[in-house]
């Protein structure tokens, strides 16, 4: 730094962000290991141990215990683990193990951290993008749909029958009584099986763009014998069932689209009259002054940036981004044709707005 530039900074407001800085490197550093811990499943490990040394700690795990030894002095360091020099023993305590254990489900923010090391993997392709324009595929993704259909049995599936449902005043019952459903974008269909066991008078359908998905959420429905859902690898751009559908759910799945607007479009039309599409995509402002105090706004960000965003450019498409927004989403149900559309939250989700839309 120059000392004409050293003249010209307010000291204590470089200090600060210095600061702010370092800790920044110390927080992605504990997502990066937090993710680790989670997939080796040490957190579930300590959760059930009292403060214990690294060799026991190793020994439960059936892990390597040097690894362990360092995992643990990052999550000391992060105070995240209690640590007693005394005895060499860490701990983990419960008011942690709450939100990052396998066992504290819907609130496992472990789960949640496996994005960042996924999102890095493909930063040598984003930086390339920034430079000459397109996207990325979804095929440069390791683990995507794996990490994907985990946090959605989070957000999404925990609460499908007992808060998301709901929403729709009337819709259990028309379940039970047997209606026929669609979910666009329905990855490993954790939803549509969960609700195809629940509500057996009903028939659903989920289309999805990766075959790999398809597959596994076919593998899966299979094994538990249901008889009334079916998978199938599509380009959800081309669906044309004209007022097939009494529901159409959508989770997290339109902002990710190529062409949202003719999405949407094909979806009014598969809905039948008084039909329902309930849509659950990211709490945001399509303002980003409007997003500086979102508890998960450069989350939201750096998602979109590094996959939703990208993946839809990879195919030429509009790009939207997981921070459309509130105001953007609307403007474009409107556009496709439903009239009426309320929008709620749900206290366990910080991360969806759900909108209930229907057509005249």
């Amino acid at each position: 730094m120059s000392r004409q530039t050293a003249k010209t900074l307010n000291q204590a407001k470089a200090q600060a962000f210095a600061d702010r800085m370092l800790d920044t490197l110390n927080k992605a550093s504990a997502a990066l290991m937090i993710s680790v811990g989670h997939r080796t499943e040490l957190f579930d490990t300590l959760a059930d141990l009292p403060p214990t040394t690294s060799e026991r700690i190793a020994d439960a795990a059936g892990l390597n215990e040097r690894y362990v030894r360092e995992w643990l002095g990052a999550m000391v360091t992060a105070g995240i683990v209690d640590y007693d020099p005394a005895g060499g023993t860490y701990f983990l305590p419960r008011e942690h193990a709450a939100f990052l254990t396998r066992a504290a489900s819907p609130n496992n923010l472990a789960s949640t951290a496996q994005f960042i090391p996924v999102l890095a993997s493909v930063e040598n392709e984003i930086v390339e993008s920034f430079r000459k324009g397109g996207g990325v595929p979804y095929s440069s993704y390791p683990r995507f749909h794996e990490v994907m259909a985990e946090e959605s049995s989070q957000t999404t599936v925990s609460g499908l029958t007992d808060a998301i449902l709901p929403l729709v005043p009337g819709l259990i019952e028309n379940l039970r009584e047997g209606i026929e459903v669609m979910d666009v974008g329905c990855g490993r269909g954790r939803a549509l099986i969960l609700m195809a066991g629940t509500f057996p008078k009903s028939r659903f359908t989920g289309y999805d763009f990766s075959e790999e998905a398809i597959a596994d959420a076919g593998a899966e429905a299979a094994r538990q014998g249901l008889d009334n859902v079916r998978f199938e690898a599509q380009d959800v751009v081309r669906i044309d069932e004209p007022a097939r559908y009494d529901l159409i759910t959508a989770f997290d799945a339109i902002h990710d689209q190529a062409a949202p607007r003719k999405v949407l479009k094909a979806i009014a039309r598969a809905l039948r009259p008084g039909g329902v599409f309930l849509m659950q995509d990211i709490y945001a402002s399509s303002h980003v002054h409007k997003n500086i105090d979102n508890p998960l706004g450069t989350f939201t960000y750096t998602v979109s940036c590094l996959h939703c965003m990208t993946v839809s450019l990879a195919l030429g498409g509009e790009g939207l981004g997981a921070a459309w927004g509130e105001e953007k989403a609307l403007e474009l149900l409107a556009e496709a044709g439903f009239s009426q559309v309320g929008v709620k939250r749900l206290p366990h989700d910080i991360i969806n707005n759900y909108y209930i839309a229907g057509r005249n």
